[in-house]
């Protein structure tokens, strides 16, 4: 369900406190029995950073709400969104994410990757405070999990570390090279030592 928003709550969102005011609003709208249901919200936002729409994507029971990565991600790239935030409240008032919440949000991290749409914030709120997992930290933390990573990906990733410590390791032997030569050192002496080639360590000495 889209959330109408009024024109100056299209804000630009530059920290968790700017969303966290307008999020608090939508959530004190809700009768009082609604409210006390976990709504789970995207927040759809631009290049800018400002505010696309709001959606409503699942309402749940007092503890727990459904999470389809495919109904979080389909409006937000209807809406031509490039970031998304994820929103979320806790009618008991404790704002410490659950297992659950972290999760889910680890899964929903790989999505907007796949997505080229990143999560770039996950609130949980009540009508007095929040909790941002960037602002503590934990969307980072999640953002280093390999769990809902396809292994592709990983594998991917694998590669690029490996081409990257042997491009340091040739790196580090040519500097060993150019100071074996600096002190006289045989060429047959440094390729012995180093695993260099000839031809790597006599153009060694234009660079």
């Amino acid at each position: 369900m889209n959330i109408r928003l009024k024109k100056e709550e299209k804000i630009k969102v530059l920290c968790a406190e700017d969303l966290y005011g307008i999020m608090q609003r939508i959530l004190v709208r809700e009768s009082r029995i609604d409210r006390n249901r976990e709504h789970l919200w995207t927040v759809s936002l631009d290049t800018a950073y400002r505010i696309l729409n709001i959606e409503l994507v699942s309402l749940g029971t007092v503890n727990k709400t459904l999470v389809e990565p495919m109904e979080v991600y389909s409006i937000p790239l209807q809406k031509r969104a490039v970031k998304v935030i994820l929103v979320h409240n806790h009618p008991s008032g404790e704002l410490k994410p659950s297992e659950r919440d972290k999760d889910i949000t680890d899964q929903l991290i790989q999505v907007g990757r796949i997505m080229n749409v990143p999560l770039k914030d996950h609130l949980i709120i009540s009508e007095t405070d929040y909790y941002s997992f960037l602002d503590s930290g934990l969307l980072n933390e999640l953002e280093q999990s390999l769990k809902y990573v396809p292994a592709y990906e990983i594998k991917k990733r694998l590669e690029k570390m490996a081409k990257e410590i042997e491009k340091a390791e040739e790196k580090g032997k040519k500097e060993i090279a150019r100071q074996m030569k600096k002190e006289g050192y045989a060429i047959e002496a440094i390729m012995k030592i180093t695993g260099l080639s000839k031809a790597v360590i006599t153009r060694l000495k234009a660079e």
